[in-house]
């Protein structure tokens, strides 16, 4: 019955995302409130690295699902959970490595 339903075969993928989306709130906020004071001292420092942090989780979420969920098959556990939250704060690290490892294999594809 669910053999063709596009949903159900990223829901592995969507409840990681989702949930490491709403963990990513709380800590955007602590992390934004550390870096705000830091940083100048005001609500507006703090509000504004919140946003800049919780457009950075958002734009995250977007290229992970991209590029991740479609190959997302196993089961959300803590374990998963905790990459996912991980590779959504990290995500940028993540595209940087692919595209080099992807450089690295065309590059030796070629022959000299």
């Amino acid at each position: 019955m669910y053999d063709n339903d596009p949903l159900w075969k990223l829901r592995h993928a969507l409840a990681g995302l989702g949930l490491s989306l709403l963990l990513s709130i709380p800590v955007a906020a602590l992390v934004g409130s550390a870096l705000g004071d830091a940083l100048g001292g005001t609500y507006g420092w703090r509000v504004g690295v919140y946003a800049l942090l919780l457009a950075h989780v958002v734009a995250g979420a977007v290229v992970l699902f991209v590029k991740v969920a479609r190959h997302e098959t196993r089961p959300i556990t803590l374990p998963r959970l905790l990459k996912w939250l991980a590779s959504l704060w990290l995500w940028p690290v993540l595209l940087v490595a692919a595209r080099a490892s992807r450089g690295r294999a065309s590059a030796a594809d070629t022959p000299p």
